[in-house]
C-alpha cells in the first residue's frame, strides 16, 4: 500500500510550514458544523432567548418562562424538544459557516503568510507578528461571512426567538416579504464579527505561540488545540457579546416591527443596565470547551 499523500508545504522566506490539505479543511470544518448543530443547538437557543429578553429575571420561574416560552409548564421531554426551533435554517447556516470560516481562514492566513509575513514581523515582532497575521485572517473571513450567510442566520435567530412569525409562512413567502430586510443588522454583524473573529483566531494563535512555544501552529497536539481553542473562544465571546446582543435583538424583529440598533442600545442602558450587554454569555461560555473541540480539532 502506498504511503498517504503529505500535505503541501507553505513556502516562506527562510522557513517551511506544513499546511492542511484543502479536502481536510473542508471536511473537518463541515463535520464540525454538523456536530455542533446536533449537540449544541439547544444551548444556542437558550442563549439567544436570554439575549433577546428585555425583562428582569428575578426567579427560577421567570427564567423557566424565558427559556421554554409556552412550554414552560410542559413535561421535560416537551421542554427539551422546544429548544430545537429553526433547526433547518440552523443546519444550513452552521454547516456553511464552519466550512467558510474554519475552512477559509487558513487559506487567507496562507496568503498573508506568503506575501506579508515579513510586514507583520516588522510591525509587531517575530512571534507576535505571526499571531497577529492569523488573527487578521480570521477578522477578514468574519467580515466576508456577512454577505454570504446573514439571511440564514437571521432566519435561525427569528425561529429561536420569534417562532410565531413562521406560522402559516413558508420560506418563499418570507423571502418575498422581507427581501433585503433579511440583511437587517448587517452593519452590527460586521462590527461584531471583525473583533470577534480577530479574538477567536488571535487568542488561539497567541496561546500556541506564547504558552506552547509552537513555531508551526499546525503541529499542535490534540491537547494543545483544546486549550488554544478555549482561549480563543472565550476571548471572542467576551469581546463580541455586547454587539452580539444588539444584533440578536435587531434580527429577532420582523419587517413589520423593526427597531434600530442605536435605539435598542439606548433602551438597554436605560432600562436594563450595562450588564444586559452580556446576557446569554454564561451558557455560551459553559459550552466553550466541548463546542470548540469540534470546531478546531475536527
Amino acid at each position: 500500500m502506498s504511503p498517504p499523500a503529505m500535505a503541501p508545504a507553505l513556502a516562506v522566506p527562510g522557513k517551511t510550514y506544513k499546511t492542511e490539505s484543502g479536502l481536510a479543511r473542508l471536511l473537518g470544518s463541515g463535520s464540525a458544523g454538523v456536530a455542533e448543530l446536533l449537540v449544541f443547538h439547544p444551548v444556542d437557543t437558550i442563549a439567544k432567548r436570554l439575549m433577546n429578553n428585555a425583562t428582569r429575571v428575578a426567579s427560577i420561574s421567570a427564567l423557566n418562562t424565558v427559556i421554554f416560552r409556552e412550554s414552560a409548564s410542559a413535561p421535560v421531554l416537551t421542554k427539551f424538544a422546544s429548544l430545537f426551533p429553526g433547526l433547518g435554517y440552523a443546519a444550513g447556516y452552521k454547516i456553511l459557516q464552519r466550512i467558510y470560516k474554519y475552512g477559509g481562514q487558513p487559506f487567507v492566513r496562507d496568503y498573508l503568510t506568503q506575501h506579508h509575513a515579513q510586514d507583520f514581523d516588522k510591525a509587531f515582532g517575530k512571534g507576535t507578528g505571526k499571531a497577529m497575521l492569523s488573527a487578521t485572517a480570521g477578522s477578514l473571513i468574519g467580515i466576508g461571512e456577512v454577505g454570504l450567510l446573514l439571511p440564514l442566520d437571521v432566519l435561525k435567530i427569528r425561529a429561536q426567538t420569534n417562532l410565531a412569525y413562521f406560522r402559516s409562512r413558508g420560506f418563499i413567502q418570507i423571502v418575498r416579504e422581507e427581501g433585503l430586510g433579511l440583511y437587517r443588522g448587517a452593519g452590527w454583524t460586521v462590527a461584531r464579527n471583525a473583533p470577534g473573529s480577530f479574538a477567536l483566531f488571535g487568542g488561539s494563535s497567541f496561546t500556541k505561540e506564547y504558552l506552547f512555544k509552537l513555531e508551526d501552529y499546525n503541529a499542535a497536539t490534540w491537547g494543545q488545540n483544546f486549550v488554544a481553542s478555549i482561549a480563543g473562544a472565550s476571548a471572542s465571546l467576551i469581546v463580541s457579546s455586547p454587539l452580539d446582543v444588539i444584533k440578536v435583538r435587531i434580527q429577532s424583529r420582523d419587517h413589520l416591527n423593526p427597531e434600530s440598533g442605536v435605539r435598542i442600545m439606548t433602551s438597554m442602558i436605560k432600562n436594563e443596565g450595562v450588564t444586559s450587554f452580556f446576557k446569554g454569555l454564561i451558557p455560551k461560555m459553559l459550552m466553550t470547551g466541548p463546542k470548540l473541540v469540534f470546531s478546531f480539532w475536527l
